[in-house]
């Protein structure tokens, strides 16, 4: 029994220990004076805990919030935007953040591109905007494409993070299922 109990805690473990490794360079309430945009609220992020926790609570409403901002054209603006959401929905503002580094540089025209098509297409579906200037079309065509998208993928992280946190209690109870029967031997 203890050596299942051994291998149960050692996996237990290495999952912290990779989702430590991955959250590290995010804000955190120890490090929130490092990042420009946090800093000015620091003393009121700091006062609120729920920004920093990794519950249920505060991790779905950071999910949604993070990735449909992160795909409204609103670059450059993303984080500060992010991190009031966050406050405004008392969600969790190193997921909210960290959302918002799916747009960079590197991603931005292929990101927009593809938004922009959603919105064009779910638009002209609709027939919405067709006497609209043609900037103001498409203008409009990347919000709602941006919004589109950013739901649909924060629906599919929801459901990834609620079977990650469905698999990470079903160890813990396996842990303490293997202690509870260690001690009773």
């Amino acid at each position: 029994m203890s050596e299942e109990l051994s291998r149960l805690t050692a996996r237990q473990h290495l999952r912290r220990a990779r989702l430590r490794r991955l959250l590290r360079r995010l804000p955190r309430r120890d490090n929130a004076h490092r990042y420009p945009v946090i800093r000015w609220f620091g003393e009121a992020a700091r006062a609120r805990p729920y920004l920093w926790s990794f519950k249920r609570a505060q991790i779905v409403p950071a999910l949604y919030a993070g990735w449909v901002i992160s795909l409204l054209p609103i670059y450059g603006a993303q984080i500060l935007v992010g991190f009031l959401a966050a406050l405004v929905l008392r969600a969790n503002v190193t997921v909210t953040v960290a959302l918002q580094f799916v747009t960079n540089p590197l991603t931005i025209v292929p990101v927009y591109a593809f938004t922009g098509w959603i919105g064009t297409q779910i638009m002209t579906l609709q027939g919405i905007g067709a006497d609209w200037p043609i900037a103001m079309f498409y203008a409009n065509a990347l919000m709602v494409g941006g919004v589109v998208v950013g739901l649909v993928a924060a629906f599919l992280s929801d459901l990834c993070w609620r079977l990650i946190a469905w698999e990470a209690a079903r160890l813990a109870k396996a842990v303490a299922h293997a202690k509870q029967l260690r001690d009773a031997a």
